[in-house]
């Protein structure tokens, strides 16, 4: 039974038999039982307890946990620079957005991982995904790094900001208000403990414009100012990864003149900032998918054309410049036959979102009256979200997402997770097949991590003296 601490002082409790305090540090004195059991009991007290000191002090437990029991959080950059390299090939990283059951899924991922020997493997949250999954990246990262605990994974452990995203409209309004925006998300899951961030500014791309750099121009010069302050806020020891955009997903697909402009003209933009600085890790690219698949009226997504040929280029192009390649969005509601043809064309990483949600949402086992509050909340709170033409089918497929954050601990709670989990686990060892991740630990070879411990929150240190 997962325990919610509502008290600092019972937070403590919970720490009897497997860890202590001491000397501002935990130490974990049972490995198997802190695994097992006081992990859970963390992740569940920082998602879901009331009180903020509580809070505060089971994600530093979470945070100094992954140091001790050697799952840090870590910057998947020295890989990709051996990528671009060319010292390693043949592979796909799978990018996971983990919106729902989020300390659960990301333990499935990693003991998955473990059974499989992956070596690299992120998870993932968007900032649109922060709002209607009710979780910021406070919350995040500490419910990833316990989920890898409680799978008894070590090694690095890889978490992302996807989608930093402009946006376009507001942006074209008021521009200044809308970058302070994607600074802010920034210095947050820095904070955090992310330590690889997508800044996205592709949707400020002009076809408008008379040449490919014009139209390219916004979108260099944004991404290259948010890469120069990433850089001056990363920790002593840590290269942050960061990715960038070039064709917006859901409209045209890619080409080359685009990614020579961008990268050209962000590393101009960039070395003016901030002269020598590192440059993007990876380019994100448009081949003919879009987020989340197109729902057909009667159900299911209707098939998508992915053009392979614009990822094998343009991975080309980008290893050029020392990135590890092009990048995949919108992947996840992809035929399975396709999934083999990534590692085939050297696409370095693949973004899996919207599948997984399905996957909950349309297991056999998830409760049928749950489904129908959850049907009843779309019609009643996105009513404006429906379009003309919209069946029913349609119109819940594509806004039952924004009914993770409302019912998120009805979510966390299903009686019938461990057999939703299960199927999630196939599907995601499928998927580290299909994308040649399987046997790839020696991979995590290219990966530092410095320890990066915490200070301990004065609540805590409050609440038990002797832990000073």
């Amino acid at each position: 039974m997962v325990t919610v601490a509502e008290t600092v002082s019972q937070l403590a409790t919970l720490l009897d038999g497997s860890a202590r305090l001491e000397g501002g540090r935990l130490l974990v004195t049972d490995e198997a039982a802190f695994r097992s059991r006081t992990i859970h009991d963390l992740a569940w007290t920082q998602t879901f307890s009331q009180d903020p000191a509580t809070v505060e002090a089971a994600r530093w437990l979470i945070w100094e946990a992954s140091q001790e029991l050697g799952a840090p959080s870590a910057s998947i950059q020295d890989l990709y620079t051996a990528r671009g390299r060319g010292e390693v090939a043949g592979f796909t990283v799978p990018a996971i957005n983990l919106r729902a059951q989020t300390f659960d899924m990301a333990r499935t991922i990693f003991a998955t991982a473990r059974a499989k020997a992956v070596g690299p493997v992120i998870l993932e949250l968007a900032r649109s995904e922060q709002t209607y999954t009710f979780q910021r990246v406070f919350e995040y990262a500490p419910n990833i790094l316990a989920g890898a605990i409680a799978a008894g994974w070590r090694g690095p452990v890889f978490i992302q900001g996807d989608h930093y995203q402009f946006n376009a409209k507001r942006y074209a309004a008021d521009p200044e208000t809308v970058t302070e925006e994607i600074r802010k998300g920034c210095r947050d899951a820095i904070a955090a403990g992310y330590r690889n961030i997508d800044v996205d500014s592709s949707t400020l791309v002009d076809l408008s414009q008379p040449t490919v750099d014009a139209e390219q121009k916004v979108n260099y010069t944004r991404a290259a100012e948010i890469t120069a302050l990433i850089r001056d806020l990363e920790p002593a020891g840590v290269t942050i990864s960061v990715g960038g955009e070039i064709g917006e997903v859901g409209k045209q697909n890619s080409n080359e003149a685009e990614l020579r402009a961008y990268l050209d003209g962000f590393r101009g933009e960039l070395d003016a900032r901030r002269p020598g600085s590192i440059g993007v890790s990876k380019v994100s690219v448009q081949t003919g998918t879009s987020h989340g698949g197109v729902p057909l009226p009667g159900g299911g997504v209707a098939e998508v054309k992915l053009d392979f040929e614009v990822l094998r280029v343009l991975g080309e192009v980008a290893r050029t410049y020392g990135a590890a390649g092009a990048v995949q969005h919108g992947a996840s509601t992809l035929p399975d036959e396709l999934f083999h043809r990534f590692p085939g064309v050297e696409t370095a990483e693949i973004h899996l979102a919207t599948g997984f949600q399905n996957a909950l949402y349309e297991h056999p086992a998830f409760p049928a009256e749950l489904h129908r509050e959850i049907e009843a909340w779309c019609f009643a709170n996105a009513a404006d979200e429906r379009k003309p033409g919209m069946t029913d089918t349609q119109f819940v497929y594509t806004t039952r997402k924004k009914a993770i954050g409302p019912f998120k601990r009805q979510l966390w709670e299903l009686a019938t997770k461990d057999e939703i989990l299960a199927s999630q686990a196939a599907k995601i060892g499928y998927l580290f097949e299909q994308l040649k991740m399987a046997g790839t630990t020696d991979l995590l070879r290219h990966i530092t991590t410095p320890d990066l411990h915490r200070p301990m929150p004065d609540g805590l240190a409050a609440a038990i003296p002797a832990a000073r």
